[in-house]
């Protein structure tokens, strides 16, 4: 109750707006506690028992309102006027459903080539859309402009501390359902704010002996090739399908990951990306976006069985745990024009 009256009070200063403000700012969280299934045909590619933890079914469409979900509202309780978010998609879904939930103007800034799917939903949700920049790095400068103006805040979609505390609830919820640990958890790495977070929820839950196995499509390998050079390294571009994975440099917090939890990173092609989701369509029925193939693509195509071959993995693991972030970026039109586009069979 006290944290609910802070909250509603630091609203109330900021726009004198009470009556209004009290129902839009709430202290519960934005995002949902999603299902951990385990998967049958997923399992049965493996040879060991293999969870999906389900963001897909997140009210945004993808984990990352957990984090931004988070970060808007401690914004608001400091009397944030305007938010303003870079994104590819998922983030700015993510930050105008929270905009929305608390009642504050925001604006989300895209590249160019958005599918008007997206556009649509973020207009939707009342945001003003802008579009700047072939990617996302050249939407994020424009994003950073607005953000100087007087009462406006810049939500990062993936670097700032708060949003990886906002992911780390996902790891908590794991050890709610699972009790006992994974063999491995297995995600995908764009700018790094999901493996941030579930670093840090591993390391809040005891986990941090537990491997994650960090998947990336060759064009979008910020991380990988951070890692390979014991350095931040910036992509000449973004060359890979996967638009969600598409930021040329990850956060710098990523390479502190890496000295914290022991983290397996791999990358593979947009075509095995693209096969994967077709295969999780296959066998699941859900459609996720190519960037959420990268992470499949660690069962799909092999991937974590010679992780084990190799002795990098364990080779008896008790479950392995995939991370389906989901994902707005996608239709059965455009799968079918990846699907050509890369001579998918």
């Amino acid at each position: 109750m006290d944290s609910h009256r802070h909250l509603v009070k630091g609203r109330l200063c900021a726009t004198g707006m009470e009556g209004a403000l009290a129902d839009h700012v709430r202290a519960e969280s934005f995002h949902r506690v999603t299902p951990l299934l385990e998967s049958w045909a997923l399992s049965q590619v493996a040879g060991i028992p293999v969870f999906l933890k389900y963001e897909n079914v997140q009210p945004a469409g993808s984990f990352k309102i957990r984090g931004i979900g988070h970060f808007c509202q401690q914004m608001a309780m400091k009397g944030c006027r305007h938010l303003v978010c870079s994104s590819g998609g998922n983030a700015g879904i993510a930050a105008a459903y929270s905009a929305r939930k608390l009642g504050i103007p925001v604006t989300i800034v895209l590249p160019e080539n958005t599918s008007t799917q997206v556009v649509r939903r973020l207009e939707g949700e009342g945001a003003e859309v802008q579009l700047a920049g072939k990617v996302w790095d050249e939407a994020n400068i424009k994003a950073q402009e607005l953000a100087t103006r007087d009462g406006w805040v810049n939500v990062s979609p993936f670097d700032h501390p708060l949003i990886w505390e906002g992911h780390a609830s996902l790891v908590r919820e794991l050890k709610e359902s699972l009790g006992s640990p994974p063999g491995a958890v297995v995600l995908a790495v764009g700018g790094g704010g999901l493996l941030a977070g579930v670093t840090a929820g591993l390391l809040e839950v005891g986990w941090q002996h537990v491997p994650i196995v960090a998947m990336e499509t060759r064009g979008a390998h910020s991380f990988n090739a951070a890692l390979q050079a014991g350095r931040l390294v910036t992509l000449p571009d973004i060359t890979s399908v996967a638009r969600s994975l598409g930021a040329k440099r990850v956060a710098a917090r990523t390479l502190e990951c890496a000295k914290e939890c022991e983290i397996l990173s791999e990358v593979v092609e947009d075509r095995e990306a693209v096969k994967a989701v077709q295969r999780f369509l296959d066998d699941e029925r859900i459609l996720v976006e190519p960037a959420c193939g990268a992470a499949l693509a660690a069962i799909y195509s092999g991937i974590l069985g010679r992780l084990q071959a190799e002795g990098r993995l364990g080779p008896a693991l008790a479950s392995i745990v995939v991370i389906v972030c989901g994902g707005n970026n996608i239709s059965s039109q455009q799968l079918q024009e990846l699907k050509t586009q890369l001579g998918c069979s």
